[in-house]
C-alpha cells in the first residue's frame, strides 16, 4: 500500500512552478561550455540541449564538448573546455570526483562551474568548486522507479537491478532501489549488475542473455539507473522470444529519453521511467551560472522528478516524447534576467 501511494503521487501531473522569480538580471557577453559525459546518453544529451536553448535567450555564446563515454575521453574535452578559457563551465554527467584535478584548475582559473548529475546531491560540492549541481533527489527517483513493480505484483518482485560505479550519483539510486525491493513483502534482489553505461551497446545483449539463462522465470523485473541499458536489452528480449509487455518488466530510475518514452507508449519492452525536467534544468544550469557571475547566491530550487506510465504517458509525455513541464519556466527565467 506504502508503493502504490507512491506511485500514485509520483505519477500525477506536477505542481505549478516552485522555482525562482527574482535573481540578478543577464551578465552580457559571457560564453559557456557544456562538457557532456557522453551525447548518446538522453539525459546528458536534453540537459544540454536546454542549456543551448537558454543561453541563446540570455544572449551567451555556447558550445558543445563531448566526452564521448569514456574516463579518457571526458578528460580530453574539460582539458578543451579549460583551454578556451570560457567563464562557464558545465559538467553535463561528468563525475566530479573522477575529474577533481580538472575542476580544481578551472576554478582556479575562476571559471564558474556548474554541474547536472556530477554528485549524488543538489547545491555546492563539500571541497570542490562547483557552485551548484542540478539534479533531482537520486533517493527519490530510486524509490519511484522501485514501488511501481512492488505495487504493481503485490510484493513478489524477482529483480536485477543495473548500475554503473563510475558514478557516484549511479550508485546511490541503484542501493536504494536494491534496498526498496528487498523490504518489500516477499521479493527478492537476484543480482546487482555493475557495467558502464557507454559500454551498453556490446555488453547489454550478451548479458541479458545470460540472465535470462541464469534466472528464468525467477526473474521479473529490471531495474536500471539510466534508461540507456534498455536501448540495448530489447532486441536480446525480443531474440528470445519474450513478448514487449512479458517478463523481465523494465523500469528506469532516470532520465526519460526519448526512446524510452516511445518504448512505454508503445508498451514493449519499458514499463516507466522516472524523468527529470531536462530542458527545464538546462535553464536552471544558465540562471545559476548567472546567479554566480553576478556574486549572488544559488537559487535553492530542486526541480521534482515524475514517474511515467502507460496509464499517464499521453497526458503528461506530450508529442514529443519528452518531459517538458508546463509551467511558465522559459518565460519565468527570462524575466529574471531582463530578456
Amino acid at each position: 500500500s506504502d508503493a502504490q501511494k507512491t506511485v500514485d503521487i509520483m505519477s500525477t501531473p506536477n505542481a505549478p512552478w516552485t522555482g525562482p522569480t527574482t535573481g540578478p538580471k543577464a551578465a552580457a557577453g559571457k560564453t559557456i561550455i557544456y562538457v557532456s559525459t557522453n551525447q548518446n546518453n538522453g539525459g546528458a544529451l536534453g540537459a544540454g540541449n536546454g542549456v543551448k536553448e537558454a543561453a541563446a535567450k540570455i544572449g551567451w555564446t555556447f558550445k558543445l564538448i563531448d566526452g564521448k563515454g569514456s574516463v579518457s575521453g571526458q578528460a580530453s574535452a574539460m582539458a578543451q573546455a579549460i583551454a578556451s578559457k570560457p567563464d562557464v563551465i558545465v559538467l553535463g554527467g561528468i563525475d566530479a570526483k573522477e575529474q577533481a584535478t580538472a575542476v580544481e584548475e578551472a576554478g582556479k582559473q575562476g571559471i564558474v562551474i556548474i554541474g547536472w548529475h556530477s554528485y549524488a546531491h543538489p547545491g555546492a560540492h563539500e571541497t570542490l568548486p562547483i557552485f551548484n549541481n542540478i539534479t533531482t533527489d537520486p533517493i527519490e527517483v530510486a524509490k519511484s522507479a522501485a514501488a511501481f513493480p512492488c505495487a504493481t505484483t503485490k510484493g513478489n518482485v524477482g529483480a536485477v537491478v543495473f548500475t554503473d560505479s563510475n558514478y557516484e550519483i549511479a550508485v546511490r539510486k541503484s542501493n536504494a532501489m536494491a534496498d526498496y525491493i528487498k523490504a518489500c513483502g516477499n521479493s527478492k534482489v537476484l543480482e546487482i549488475v555493475d557495467t558502464p553505461l557507454a559500454e551498453a551497446s556490446t555488453r547489454m545483449p550478451q548479458l541479458t542473455t545470460a540472465l535470462l539463462q541464469k534466472y528464468g522465470k525467477a526473474w521479473t523485473h529490471a531495474l536500471s539507473i539510466n534508461d540507456l541499458t534498455f536501448d540495448f536489452m530489447a532486441p536480446a528480449l525480443s531474440a528470445a522470444g519474450i513478448k514487449g509487455d512479458g517478463n523481465p518488466i523494465s523500469i528506469s530510475a532516470g532520465d526519460g529519453s526519448e526512446v524510452a518514452f516511445q518504448r512505454i507508449r508503445s508498451g514493449e519492452y519499458q514499463a516507466g521511467t522516472v524523468a527529470e525536467p531536462l530542458n527545464l534544468q538546462g535553464w536552471q544550469i544558465v540562471d545559476e551560472a548567472n546567479r554566480a557571475i553576478n556574486k549572488a547566491k544559488e537559487s535553492g530550487f530542486v526541480a521534482l522528478p515524475h514517474l511515467f506510465l502507460p496509464s499517464n504517458i499521453k497526458a503528461d509525455g506530450g508529442p514529443k516524447n519528452t518531459y517538458d513541464p508546463d509551467n511558465g519556466y522559459r518565460d519565468i527565467y527570462a524575466k529574471i534576467w531582463g530578456k
